[in-house]
């Protein structure tokens, strides 16, 4: 009997395709999970009574197909994001994935070029790919940061068409200066380029931390997206969304799935947004376990990078496999984001942190 790889090496696979591996942490069964940026605070009791309320409600209409353009949705995440947007501003998906895959899917493909700043968020050239948009990359500075000057003439030299920018940044928690969001924006003015802002973890910010939602007005190509899988604990609701220009929007009604939205998907949505206050309280406390992981870290000799989100990013590890290992064995799974003498850690509930801290203690 042939092997998988034997199978598959008889399939017209896309060459682009051949040799990629799927993107995904490794999914293991122990107790405390701190390694791909869950909320693990849960959802609070009467969120859950207000979602089950509403996924029930939902049932009863289920033999029809849901509002294809999702209009209480869209009013409901328009309000909760305030800076004066309006409903036909707002798009979602099922995960902020597939929203950048619908953008490049409309504005991306065949001929066109992104452009990445990495270390960052993995799925871009993985969502590049997928859509036949040409990936390239390009350096960061000391510490992981990008000056507008820098971010400005890769931009401008790649001749890019979609500009990826993540901030906070996966997997260093990093925040970026707006400055570098309009030198980009700026910068891509004779492609027309598509800039888009990752802000998955943006309800985690430090105070002071500006959001480029600030900076949407007269910006029509610029795009803010936002999920519901961090703050909300959400995540296995798959609800990521995108605020921008209202043309945003016309270009991907023509690539999306008919009804892509389900009706559950909707009604789960809508039933977390009128509890956001609730969802968001979790939100304090979490920024509260990111501090101490980072003042802990600090402490043992480690240098945690500055952190916007709900996980740190630490490295000055002899031996980061012997340390993610020894973890696992104690219980705790964090991650190991492939970058020499570093790991990445979730800030989780004060126990699942004390636990982590402790350990790791005593490995060190």
């Amino acid at each position: 009997m042939p092997s998988p790889s034997d199978a598959l090496a008889d399939l017209p696979l896309r060459d682009d395709l051949v040799g990629l591996q799927p993107y995904g942490a490794p999914q293991l069964d122990v107790p405390v999970l701190l390694n791909v940026n869950e909320n693990t605070f849960g959802v609070p009791a009467d969120v859950h009574a207000a979602i089950v309320a509403a996924v029930a409600e939902a049932a009863t209409g289920l033999n029809r197909y849901p509002d294809r353009e999702f209009g209480e949705l869209r009013r409901n995440l328009a309000d909760y994001l305030g800076h004066g947007l309006v409903p036909d501003q707002l798009w979602a998906a099922n995960g902020s994935n597939e929203v950048m895959q619908q953008l490049l899917q409309a504005f991306g493909g065949p001929g066109r070029t992104a452009i990445g700043f990495p270390p960052t968020y993995s799925m871009y050239p993985l969502l590049a790919s997928g859509t036949g948009t040409r990936y390239v990359t390009a350096p960061r500075g000391a510490a992981y940061t990008m000056t507008p000057g820098d971010t400005a003439r890769e931009v401008r030299e790649s001749g890019a068409n979609i500009v990826f920018l993540c901030s906070p940044n996966n997997p260093t928690g990093t925040a970026l200066d707006l400055e570098v969001v309009e030198a980009a924006y700026e910068a891509g003015e004779q492609a027309r380029a598509i800039v888009i802002v990752d802000e998955a973890y943006g309800e985690f910010t430090q105070d002071g931390t500006p959001s480029a939602l600030t900076l949407l007005p007269g910006r029509p190509r610029l795009v803010v997206s936002r999920t519901m899988s961090k703050a909300f604990a959400l995540a296995g609701a798959r609800l990521g969304y995108l605020a921008a220009a209202p043309e945003i929007a016309d270009p991907l009604r023509l690539i999306r799935l008919p009804y892509h939205l389900s009706a559950v998907t909707q009604a789960v949505a809508n039933a977390a947004l009128t509890h956001a206050g609730t969802l968001l309280s979790n939100v304090e406390a979490i920024k509260v376990q990111r501090d101490r992981i980072v003042r802990e870290l600090e402490a043992l000799g480690l240098s945690p990078a500055p952190s916007d989100a709900n996980f740190v990013f630490f490295t000055g590890l002899e031996d980061p496999r012997r340390i993610w290992e020894g973890l696992l064995e104690a219980g705790v799974l964090i991650r190991d984001v492939g970058i020499p003498g570093s790991l990445r850690v979730t800030a989780g509930t004060e126990q699942e942190t004390t636990l982590f801290l402790s350990t790791l203690r005593d490995l060190l």
